[in-house]
């Protein structure tokens, strides 16, 4: 289990925990790992290496083997990347001469002649069926054999592992700040919460659980140690009842409650009694989930406890046995007949809401009273709204300055996203701008005011981490809408999945769009070469794993957008199959190499959403000619089979666009903020020396030479940029 612990903190943190073992000298061995660790694209920090050099060989070969395996699978080179064509990106044929010469081939086999010819004659084909096709003609060690040795450039991937301190002591601080976290958390950090949780449920503890999910989480931990449950509303008790069963504490997929035992049964009704007790009104937030309640109910047995009355309205409510308006219902009232100052009172109660329904509120306004009556209203209460849902709105109202019949796209929690024309009528300028100050001034009074900002300019177009699910699990992740700049003549796209049961075909494919969004070309198993792109051939089963590329070479190509997107043609989708991730890799010209190199990989993350069509990210030649990336996230639904990109072009050309000309908020508008004449705003360059003293320091990376008690925000915890 520590092992697995100890890969926690090094793939959220870069820092590997204090090594431990006898002292000894082997600064001969340290070195040894070092040079293992840079053909991964990884390196010690001198610190790191210094630590390691004064302990036993024995200590450093323990540290080395662990933090190997999880850098590995942190740039997914804990896998074989096998390509179809043995010298891809040369010698791959057009498509049409591959597939003849595979039909030609099946004629000469004898068990498969008959059925090829018998297709042939019908007029239709089907490129399963012949047995050179889709499936690997050669092994791993083959293409290794055939492949030249990557040549080391200055542009290769080098992320640092730092020395951090012992074990106990970084679990409990990244438990702390996940379970702290003003933001929502994604799927697999929510997961590492739990297990955080499960050791640090009778330590220390944040001062707030903001987020609901993360509440859910550690209340399953606290209830185990018998510490008291963390429960402000009826929900905070049924997302404690899904984790408990092992289900979605999100309450976006139904749950399948398990028989829980009699003291867990007590301690949920104990909850729920307390909290009707004390707030009748709170009966309202059972209408939201009436059907999880009804069956959660089933479950809990409240009739057998007679002593806890209260818990039992809130299965009254579930089963509609007993009435319960909720806030949202008498507010649509007062919408319905465009009575603005009875919603905005009513709505004043309820911060969050209100800001989530400003736009609603300023459209309708009769008049400027109406309307400055709303954004009083908003200033007044803004002290008492979390600061993500505060950021979202000042981005949404800067969005809303555009012309109507832009595109506007809609993405729900699990990353399925469709776009349309936004045909709702402008803001009023006056009322938009009073709000958009405002909102500024309220999160500058909430930023810290340390007296020395130290900024690499290369994190300042990261898009805000506003929710974790607007991002993935991987290396070199950024969130939804943040840009970053594409260095290197080649770039080449790869995916692996490995499926689990059934025969599953993913297919690598990349849209090539024109300036005005029109399709140029595509690359995928039907267009293997295009002007400036090689498809690396198609894997149609992956019972031990399989990979796809794209190689593209940025000066050739004509397009102005590069889409790569993952369709799912057939069998297990990205939460079925044992393992499946997308990523980036960039190179100069000359460096050759395998179809798979670590040290070259910019981006891998893991492919785990609900649509049968992922597009992680956008390449864009902006005007200066240079190729920017742009993150995506998104997932289309799809069809049940035979995605392809030729069908699904024109509904990837609009969320793509969508994105594309959305402006999100950056770390650039934070660090604006956080400027004040109290507080010193400098940039930091790579290679230069950071000041002695203690700074805040945000950046993609930690640099090396900081002083101890600075602040690092890097993108691992990027969220605690957001304030609460």
């Amino acid at each position: 289990m520590e092992h697995v612990l100890e890969a926690l903190v090094v793939r959220h943190t870069h820092r590997v925990p204090a090594p431990r073992g006898s002292a000894g000298d082997s600064a001969a061995a340290a070195r040894q790992f070092d040079a293992a660790l840079a053909s991964a694209g990884f390196k010690l920090s001198a610190e790191l290496l210094a630590r390691l050099s004064d302990l036993s060989g024995a200590a450093v070969l323990h540290t080395a083997r662990r933090t190997l395996r999880t850098v590995a699978e942190m740039s997914g080179d804990h896998v074989r990347h096998n390509t179809y064509f043995i010298d891809f990106p040369a010698n791959v044929p057009d498509t049409e001469e591959f597939w003849a010469r595979c039909v030609a081939e099946a004629l000469s086999d004898p068990e498969a002649r008959e059925g090829v010819l018998s297709q042939l004659a019908s007029g239709f084909l089907n490129l399963l069926s012949l047995p050179s096709y889709g499936r690997y003609q050669h092994t791993y060690e083959e293409l290794l054999a055939a492949q030249d040795e990557l040549i080391a450039a200055a542009g290769d991937r080098v992320t640092v592992l730092h020395l951090g301190r012992d074990l106990d002591t970084e679990l409990t601080a990244l438990y702390l700040s996940l379970a702290g976290s003003t933001t929502p958390l994604g799927e697999e950090h929510l997961s590492d919460l739990g297990v955080l949780a499960g050791r640090c449920a009778r330590g220390p503890q944040p001062e707030a659980i903001p987020i609901r999910e993360n509440r859910a989480v550690v209340n399953a931990a606290r209830l185990a140690v018998g510490a008291d449950l963390l429960v402000d509303t009826v929900t905070d008790v049924l997302r404690l009842a899904c984790a408990l069963s092992g289900g979605d504490v999100t309450l976006l997929e139904p749950t399948r409650f398990r028989t829980l035992p009699r003291p867990v049964r007590r301690a949920l009704l104990a909850a729920l009694d307390a909290l009707i007790a004390a707030t009748p009104a709170k009966l309202s937030d059972v209408t939201a989930h009436r059907e999880p309640f009804k069956r959660l109910g089933e479950r809990l047995h409240p009739h057998e406890y007679p002593r806890w009355p209260h818990a039992a309205q809130v299965f009254a409510v579930a089963r509609g046995e007993r009435r319960a308006r909720t806030l949202d219902s008498r507010v649509e009232e007062r919408l319905a007949d465009l009575d603005v100052p009875g919603a905005v009172r009513m709505l004043s109660s309820s911060p969050g809401r209100l800001f989530r329904a400003l736009d609603h509120l300023l459209r309708i306004a009769v008049d400027d009273a109406e309307r400055d009556l709303v954004v009083d209203t908003a200033v007044r209460v803004a002290p008492q709204v979390s600061g993500r849902v505060v950021l979202s709105v000042r981005e949404h109202f800067h969005n809303r300055e555009r012309e109507t019949g832009e595109p506007r796209i809609f993405i729900n929690r699990r990353g399925r996203g469709w776009a349309t024309p936004d045909a709702r009528p402008p803001v009023p300028a006056d009322a938009r701008d009073r709000l958009t100050k405002a909102l500024d001034a309220e999160i500058r009074r909430r930023l810290p005011t340390p007296e020395r900002v130290l900024v690499d300019p290369a994190v300042l177009d990261v898009a805000l981490p506003l929710s974790g699910r607007a991002t993935t699990a991987g290396l070199g992740v950024l969130p939804r809408g943040s840009r970053s700049p594409v260095d290197g003549d080649r770039l080449r796209f790869f995916t692996y999945w490995k499926q689990t049961a059934h025969r599953t075909d993913y297919d690598l494919s990349a849209l090539l769009l024109n300036t005005d969004y029109s399709t140029d070309a595509w690359l995928s198993y039907t267009s293997l070469k295009t002007v400036g792109g090689t498809h690396s051939g198609d894997i149609t089963t992956a019972p031990d794993g399989a990979s796809e590329f794209i190689d593209l070479s940025l000066e050739r190509i004509p397009a102005a957008f590069i889409v790569p997107q993952v369709n799912i043609y057939a069998g297990e989708d990205f939460e079925t199959v044992e393992e499946s991730f997308f990523g980036f890799m960039l190179r100069d010209a000359e460096q050759k190499g395998r179809p798979f190199e670590p040290r070259t990989v910019r981006m891998k993350s893991d492919l785990r959403g609900t649509g049968r069509v992922a597009l992680p990210l956008v390449f864009r030649r902006e005007d200066d000619g240079r190729w920017r990336a742009k993150w995506l996230h998104l997932y289309l639904r799809g069809i049940s089979a035979a995605n392809r990109v030729e069908e699904n072009q024109v509904s990837v050309a609009k969320l793509v666009r969508a994105v594309v000309e959305r402006d999100y908020l950056t770390v650039r508008h934070l660090v604006s903020l956080l400027s004040t004449p109290t507080t010193t705003l400098d940039h930091w360059h790579p290679g230069t020396p950071p000041p002695p003293e203690p700074v805040l320091y945000i950046g993609l990376e930690r640099p090396e030479g900081l002083h101890p008690d600075s602040q690092v925000v890097t993108v691992e915890n990027l969220r605690d940029l957001i304030p609460g």
